[in-house]
């Protein structure tokens, strides 16, 4: 098997996933307590569903905020060459996508307020059949990045 690309994100995308997931399991937990609320109301009920709810919601947090970033941060690589971009990622169902230039379309940055407070951009390389994002890049680096991918695509037709 080809070796990992090279490049690896920048390490304070690691908050960036915390607080990302954070806001989701939050807004998740408050829909499920307001569904798990009125059974508490009911006398042969109680208070279980509500103590249910709250152990699941502090083993969320646990698995998704302290033990997931570290791993997805390790798995997630990238790596620019003449002729393609390579990205490989995932902790149980590993992903490896090798895009040829000449199929690229249109590369571009964004950055959202939680990657701008950190200094952090994505860039997006977008193909017919698929975006791809490589997420947590110093917002130089992934400008630098960007404009690389989109001057290799344009060569890549040129000698087409």
């Amino acid at each position: 098997m080809k070796e990992m690309p090279a490049n690896q994100l920048d390490p304070r995308v690691k908050s960036v996933w915390r607080i990302n997931d954070a806001i989701w399991i939050t807004v998740i937990g408050l829909v499920a307590a307001c569904c798990v609320v009125p059974l508490t109301f009911i006398p042969s009920v109680g208070m279980w569903p509500l103590v249910a709810l709250c152990i699941c919601m502090v083993a969320v947090y646990i698995v998704w905020l302290a033990m997931l970033p570290p791993i997805r941060y390790v798995r997630w690589r990238y790596e620019v060459s003449e002729d393609y971009l390579d990205i490989a990622k995932g902790i149980i169902w590993r992903k490896r996508y090798t895009i040829p230039f000449i199929r690229v379309q249109n590369t571009d940055t964004r950055q959202g307020p939680i990657l701008r407070a950190f200094g952090l951009a994505s860039v997006t390389v977008a193909t017919a059949a698929k975006e791809h994002v490589i997420p947590g890049l110093q917002a130089d680096a992934a400008e630098q990045l960007r404009d690389r991918a989109a001057e290799l695509a344009r060569l890549a037709r040129e000698d087409v």
